[in-house]
């Protein structure tokens, strides 16, 4: 990352205008009331998110990269993610539709005035603001998909492509994560070697209706083919298959599954999830040998953990706080997924319990 100011400020605003036209568009049809009351005890309310989305960019463009004092002090904790939980974002105070419409607005007034005066520094903070955004409208999608108000269209989950059933990856070395140009996440960086043995992925991820099978056949009654953390929760929150699953596209990949259930269908299958290192060669072998590849995000056996040498930049709470936790890595993308976040080396994670993320599998195993 480049250290050398730079003046023009004219692609930063484009992005930052771009994104802000993505979360207008995506609530364009929802009422007020939709917008501000709680819709899952998972998620935050929709309003919630637009004044966060306010609340960050001012605390970084404003103040931070600026110099500039917060616009609303006030506000600074009630929207900060860490200081206000989900759990207790629908029982707290919030700017009203209206007032966190004209926080935003506020907010972007003194942006563009800044930026334009002084430039957007080496645009690597600026770029995490853009992206900030686009990630938070695939946040509120998963939201709005929990309380049946995803816009008109919406989910984009379609037929896959034809892909071999397993492509064999040959062993040996190479090197994972982000190269040192260019803006990637901390979490994605140092870009290292790892050296792995041949294994075998398959060519496309796990369909509805592949998953129906295995639904249908007893997939959330076997207890053998199930973790015993994974068969507790499937157990205690009796679980069944996703609704989205079985009123999708048979040819679709299936969408909404935990990881509990993508390590249960994978163990039935006589296989495994594949690793992030896996995934990661497989995705660049041979010009990505994988396909339908971001239409739903795809779970790997890796715990969400940094890479050997990782330091934490600009601020620990976007992932170093979460290493460890028990949460899983996810990769590729979702049909929700703005492309300047996509990218083969971008991480994801969850809780394995989680659903409401759109997330499937793709099985690995071991060369035969």
């Amino acid at each position: 990352m480049s250290a050398v100011s730079i003046r023009d400020a004219g692609p930063v605003l484009a992005g930052l205008s771009e994104a802000r036209a993505a979360t207008k568009a995506l609530i364009a049809h929802l009422r007020p009331r939709e917008l501000e009351r709680v819709l899952s005890p998972i998620m935050s309310p929709l309003v919630w998110d637009l004044a966060h989305i306010a609340a960050y960019e001012d605390l970084w463009l404003s103040h931070r990269l600026a110099g500039l004092a917060l616009l609303r002090p006030d506000l600074a904790a009630r929207y900060d993610a860490f200081e206000t939980p989900r759990a207790v974002r629908g029982e707290i105070p919030l700017l009203d539709t209206a007032e966190a419409h004209g926080y935003m607005e506020a907010v972007r007034a003194r942006v563009v005035a800044a930026l334009d005066d002084r430039g957007v520094g080496d645009g690597v903070i600026c770029e995490m603001v853009i992206r900030h955004e686009l990630q938070h409208t695939e946040t509120m999608r998963q939201a709005m998909a929990i309380a049946g108000m995803l816009p008109a269209g919406e989910p984009r989950l379609g037929p896959m492509a034809h892909a071999p059933e397993w492509i064999t990856i040959p062993p040996g070395e190479f090197e994972i994560g982000a190269p040192q140009e260019g803006f990637a996440y901390d979490n994605e960086r140092p870009r290292h070697r790892v050296s792995l043995g041949e294994f075998q992925i398959a060519g496309r991820p796990v369909s509805n209706e592949s998953w129906m099978r295995f639904a249908n056949g007893g997939g959330y009654e076997r207890r053998e083919w199930w973790s015993q953390a994974g068969w507790a929760w499937r157990r205690d929150e009796e679980i069944a298959v996703h609704p989205a699953i079985a009123a999708g596209d048979t040819r679709a990949p299936a969408c909404h599954l935990s990881w509990f259930e993508a390590d249960a269908f994978a163990r039935a299958h006589g296989a495994r999830l594949p690793s992030e290192a896996e995934w990661e060669r497989a995705a660049t072998w041979r010009d990505g040998a994988m396909r339908s590849v971001e239409q739903a995000w795809e779970w790997t056996a890796s715990e969400f953990d940094g890479y050997p040498g990782f330091r934490a930049y600009p601020y620990r709470e976007y992932s170093e706080v979460f290493f460890k936790r028990g949460y899983r890595a996810l990769r590729g993308g979702s049909w929700a997924t703005a492309p300047r976040v996509a990218s083969v080396t971008f991480r994801n994670w969850d809780l394995p319990q989680r659903r409401q993320i759109f997330a499937g599998l793709r099985l690995a195993r071991d060369a035969r």
